[in-house]
């Protein structure tokens, strides 16, 4: 379950920031996951609930907001409702499309 070791990574991004501001501990971390993303949402949940364990986020909640993914045909421009398939497909024209967003991002970190 690749998901354990994306928490670990989220949860090390926040304690780095937490060490740098002198914080004692994280009461949240928020993330933006695309939802075309490789993660299931389940999954990391649980990996953040194990990872968090003895750590700055031991007592963080841990939200999640699931955002639409931004993609764009080389040929037709923006496309707001690609076919979903394992390859992104223009829905007008069938050419294979490009993304413009981010699969998972740390929007912000509250700190004590």
């Amino acid at each position: 379950m690749h998901e354990i070791g994306i928490a670990k990574g989220i949860i090390e991004l926040a304690e780095s920031k937490a060490r740098e501001l002198n914080s004692a501990s994280i009461q949240l971390i928020k993330i933006r996951l695309d939802d075309f993303a490789a993660v299931s949402r389940e999954a990391l949940e649980f990996g953040f609930e194990v990872a968090r364990r003895g750590t700055l986020a031991e007592n963080a909640t841990l939200e999640i907001e699931i955002a639409p993914m931004i993609l764009r045909c080389a040929f037709c421009g923006p496309v707001s409702d690609p076919i979903r398939n394992v390859i992104r497909i223009c829905p007008q024209c069938g050419l294979p499309m490009e993304s413009n967003s981010e699969a998972l991002q740390v929007e912000y970190v509250e700190l004590e």
